[in-house]
């Protein structure tokens, strides 16, 4: 008989000696899956050099058109805060076709049968995934939003917006881009849950991200403002604001919208693999 490949190893090393696995083997068995993977480490590399490169790219942008700028604006765009982090508009993607894979790539495989068969009980195994990939897009959340927030606010304060971490809100956006990231990539684990096929979760990723804003932008007012701040991304990107514009959700209210969608999503994928075959 041959060895076991990597992803069996990996699961088969969760079953102890006597009993069902503990649910810490359970995660050290989903960190060695997601460490193991090159395209992680990419990804999140990815998502880091966008959030801040691109940040820091847009407020040199405003900075050297900012004499040519019209008051109105330089009003419309205003909010030095959310300048200097919005590379994770980019970046988002990144992280959520990371969540989807983290979840797809076993059911493509079939490596997904090896894993319920070593744990048979599967909410454990989405439980697991869900602990490891919310501490990890946190950690490169983190890194993410304070480097693009510091990096941003140095270019900034060129044309005197520069703002400090200890202003009122500063500290809010700077994680917000952690908690932003953390939850748009549970979104995305889930939807590879729901559907098991990457192509289609990331397609229904990208719907989410950007089909669905584009209609309701398309609605007659005020309808489209209406809807438009309460789907996923605004609702979630209301965080990232220190200036709560017309339309837009409050800061925390918004975030709370976002959550929402992220465990409703969370709920459905729990259901259908704790119903479906393998």
């Amino acid at each position: 008989m041959s060895a076991p490949s990597l992803p069996e190893a990996v699961s088969l090393s969760v079953v102890p000696e006597l009993g069902r696995p503990r649910f810490a083997q359970v995660l050290g068995a989903e960190w060695c899956k997601l460490r193991s993977l090159r395209s992680t480490y990419l990804t999140l590399l990815v998502t880091l050099l966008l959030t801040a490169g691109l940040s820091a790219l847009l407020c040199w942008t405003y900075v050297a058109r900012y004499s040519q700028l019209s008051f109105s604006d330089r009003i419309r765009v205003a909010d030095p805060a959310f300048i200097s982090v919005s590379g994770v508009l980019l970046a988002q993607v990144a992280v959520g076709v990371l969540g989807v894979l983290t979840m797809s790539s076993e059911y493509s495989t079939g490596m997904i049968r090896v894993t319920f068969s070593a744990v048979p009980r599967r909410l454990e195994v989405l439980a697991a995934k869900v602990v490891i990939f919310l501490v990890v897009s946190l950690g490169v959340g983190v890194l993410s939003g304070f480097a693009s927030f510091f990096a941003g606010q140095a270019i900034l304060s060129r044309i005197g917006l520069g703002l400090s971490i200890t202003q009122p809100g500063c500290l809010r956006v700077a994680f917000g881009v952690a908690l932003y990231l953390g939850v748009l990539g549970l979104i995305g684990l889930a939807l590879g849950a729901i559907i098991r096929r990457t192509a289609g979760a990331v397609a229904a990723l990208f719907a989410l991200l950007l089909i669905l804003p584009a209609i309701a932008s398309a609605l007659p007012s005020p309808w489209d403002v209406d809807i438009l701040r309460y789907l996923p991304d605004q609702a979630g990107i209301a965080l990232l604001h220190l200036i709560v514009a017309p339309g837009r959700l409050a800061p925390w209210n918004g975030f709370v919208v976002f959550v929402a969608y992220g465990a409703a999503a969370l709920l459905l994928a729990a259901v259908l693999v704790s119903r479906r075959d393998a």
